[in-house]
């Protein structure tokens, strides 16, 4: 805390004594949830679960004509796990985000350190932010930013610390990674150029993962991203094909969807369909043909009951989504509602070899979000999913109990201050 308490205050100084802009600010976000039936199905004989999370994060910026940084603090905690008097806690304060930009000219930079990395409809590359710790990268980017494009170029190489440095750093096995679910490097390129009433994203991602045996497999996503606008109608869509390798399988997979937002005098209405490929369940090679949205922020996707892609519950089925999203003005605030209607990615089989119908499932997500005073923001929501014996064949549990998902948040993040 100490520590924390001396940075601010070199900022502030730093602040007062040249020509830059330093602000200070926090958030407070506490949510409560009540899950029966998220993620997966539950059953009658299972008790739904009651917890509230918050997190709680410092932010301290610092810009001037020549470079700008940031260092955000972050406490993640379920009320209650820990005693209301102790000493020592261990792994509750982090840091989110600690990173420097350095501007050779007014349209290329350097931004180095750990960040948040995010494009477009956040589907393959997200800062996920719905999660209270949210996704970070500690890597290398170099950008080039003009108002109408923008080209990135990333870089990563993860190592982890249980080789002693720097006495072993060249003993057998000192480069091998052992951070499970992580890649141990990355190389990218982004570009984006604005058109006219739209946009248009290209993707070329490189991810290597260590294998086992101490080598690395690469496997490659290339992504198209794009949107226009027609009249009243916007049209978006995006593409993603993975090639290449993962733990020495060949990889073959892709994602591929569009969607339509019609103005109308009442209320927005977005009518879409996404298909996720999947592995069928009569495919006896190793080829991995299931698509991996890897560091997208999936919570905004398919359903916000996270049944796809949020942790290892959807396995290798894949999913086709056809959705309609829509808004309305209520009560000061504004009720978002969304429908999805779910249907597996691939042919799956049943115990005794007979196809599985493809349709999964109904969710509905209901969000009421009000702006409050002082620009505190509330969030209540609800979602319920009416699944089909497909959805039960696959996931265990019993679609006949009530499978639905509760929650509120409030939010707050005010400016604590700002140089002039």
């Amino acid at each position: 805390m100490k520590k924390l308490t001396y940075l601010t205050v070199l900022m502030l100084t730093l602040g007062y004594g040249a020509h830059a802009q330093v602000s200070v600010s926090a958030e407070v976000r506490p949510r409560s949830e009540f899950r029966n039936g998220f993620k997966t199905l539950t059953e009658e004989a299972k008790t739904a679960s009651f917890f509230t999370e918050q997190r709680s994060r410092l932010y301290l910026d610092y810009a001037d004509s020549a470079f700008k940084f940031r260092v955000a603090f972050q406490d993640i905690r379920i009320w209650g796990e820990t005693p209301q008097i102790f000493k020592e806690e261990y792994g509750k304060t982090f840091i989110s985000e600690a990173w420097g930009q350095y501007y050779f000219t007014n349209t290329f930079s350097l931004k180095v350190g750990r960040q948040i990395i995010s494009y477009d409809n956040q589907r393959f590359i997200g800062g996920l932010e719905w999660a209270q710790q949210g996704r970070r990268h500690d890597a290398l980017l170099f950008l080039y930013e003009t108002q109408k494009s923008k080209l990135h170029l990333g870089f990563a190489y993860n190592q982890d610390d249980d080789i002693p440095e720097p006495a072993f750093l060249q003993s057998p096995g000192a480069g091998y990674y052992s951070v499970s679910g992580n890649y141990k490097t990355f190389q990218y390129v982004w570009y984006n150029q604005q058109i006219s009433e739209g946009s248009i994203s290209l993707l070329a991602f490189n991810a290597g993962y260590q294998n086992p045996d101490t080598t690395v497999s690469y496997k490659q996503t290339f992504g198209l991203v794009a949107s226009k606008k027609l009249g009243s109608i916007k049209l978006a869509g995006d593409f993603y094909y993975q090639t290449g390798e993962l733990s020495k399988n060949k990889v073959n997979a892709m994602l591929a969807g569009v969607n339509a937002t019609f103005t109308t005098s009442l209320t927005p209405l977005t009518l879409g369909v996404e298909y996720v490929s999947g592995k069928d369940d009569g495919d006896t090679s190793s080829d991995i043909t299931a698509f991996s949205p890897d560091f997208g922020t999936n919570h905004a996707h398919n359903g916000f009951m996270d049944y796809f892609y949020v942790g290892p519950a959807n396995g290798s089925v894949g999913v086709t989504d056809i959705y309609l999203k829509t808004s309305f003005n209520l009560a000061g605030g504004a009720l978002k509602a969304n429908i999805h209607e779910f249907m597996t990615g691939s042919t799956q089989l049943d115990t005794e070899g007979n196809e599985l119908n493809k349709a999964m499932g109904t969710e509905v997500d209901l969000v009421f979000v009000k702006k409050l005073k002082g620009g505190v923001v509330w969030n209540l929501g609800y979602s319920q999913m009416f699944a089909t014996d497909t959805m039960e064949a696959l996931r265990g549990g019993d679609k006949s109990a009530l499978q639905c998902w509760a929650w509120t948040m409030i939010t707050f993040k005010p400016t604590l201050f700002t140089s002039k």
